[in-house]
């Protein structure tokens, strides 16, 4: 009799159980995911890889779903996280800007430990013989050379280059014919190496990482200047975040990329895959220059 009364038992539980664990895992999957975002300013292959190793270990610290999605270009960046599209985005110093002063109470929440002092470098086809600048006044040897930008709101490869152009007394009207913006850093590399610009604005930090990788003829191409140095990526996250999980949440983000430990091996690889050795809190006033030499230069109204 006893066994009866067990065995009709489980047959109760057994189905409260299951519906229990499909509810659950329903839950789960309910939860709207984080979604992730970068400018493109490199080649979209190398981001998908970086940034989707990124994701995974954002949804294992966070315990949300979080995905990363790429997007066609700087203007289209900003616009996904103005309309909500993008929660939280590694930007650049000038497209950071222009997002916060889009989506009242965004923050810039992290950089690398690399991009409070973050340098452009110029880079010259060979043939022009140009030889490395000794400081910002020679930058007026440009005069008459073909010249390259990258994105158009691109802070390290057309900001700050022509912010320090213009110190220099170098305007754009004085280079030879009308300068190019190739899109991102990698096209710059490759136009210049190529001779179709004779000189061209490049992020240090992916011109580094190419070199390394060798896929930088240095036969071709040289760097002739380094600026000074200025604030630039930086991670930005939209506020509605707070509504969909918690006030906390954002705390809870920054110490997830502050967490990130080059002893840890699986940290190292998102760590080396980002270029830096740390993340390090940041926040928006640290950008005041560049939202200046944005107006100035009309990328922001």
């Amino acid at each position: 009799m006893k066994k009866l009364l067990f065995s009709g038992l489980l047959l109760i539980l057994l189905p409260l159980t299951a519906c229990s664990e499909a509810s659950q895992t329903s839950a789960v999957k309910q939860v709207q995911p984080l979604v992730t975002g970068a400018i493109p300013d490199q080649d979209p292959q190398k981001l998908q890889r970086q940034y989707t190793k990124l994701a995974a270990y954002l949804q294992k610290e966070l315990g949300v779903p979080v995905e990363y999605k790429p997007v066609t270009d700087y203007t289209a960046t900003v616009t996904a996280f103005k309309v909500g599209d993008l929660d939280l985005v590694w930007f650049g110093g000038l497209t950071g800007v222009q997002a916060r002063l889009q989506v009242p109470g965004a923050e810039a929440i992290a950089q690398r430990d690399v991009d409070e002092k973050f340098h452009s470098v110029f880079i010259a086809n060979k043939k022009t013989g140009l030889q490395p600048f000794k400081n910002t006044n020679d930058l007026q040897k440009l005069k008459g050379k073909t010249f390259t930008f990258g994105s158009e709101s691109s802070t390290s490869g057309r900001l700050m280059p022509q912010y320090f152009l213009e110190q220099a007394g170098v305007k754009l009207t004085d280079f030879k014919g009308q300068p190019g913006f190739s899109g991102d850093h990698d096209k710059t590399i490759k136009l210049v190496e190529a001779g179709t610009y004779e000189v061209g604005a490049v992020n240090e930090k992916v011109w580094s990482k190419r070199v390394d990788s060798k896929e930088v003829d240095l036969n071709k191409v040289e760097v002739i200047w380094r600026t000074p140095a200025y604030y630039d990526y930086h991670w930005v996250i939209n506020p509605q975040v707070k509504q969909r999980y918690g006030e906390d949440f954002v705390n809870k983000v920054q110490a997830a990329f502050l967490k990130l430990d080059p002893k840890v091996p699986e940290h190292k690889e998102i760590l080396d895959l980002l270029q830096a050795s740390k993340f390090i809190p940041t926040k928006n006033e640290n950008y005041k220059q560049i939202e200046e030499i944005g107006r100035q230069i009309g990328k922001i109204k």
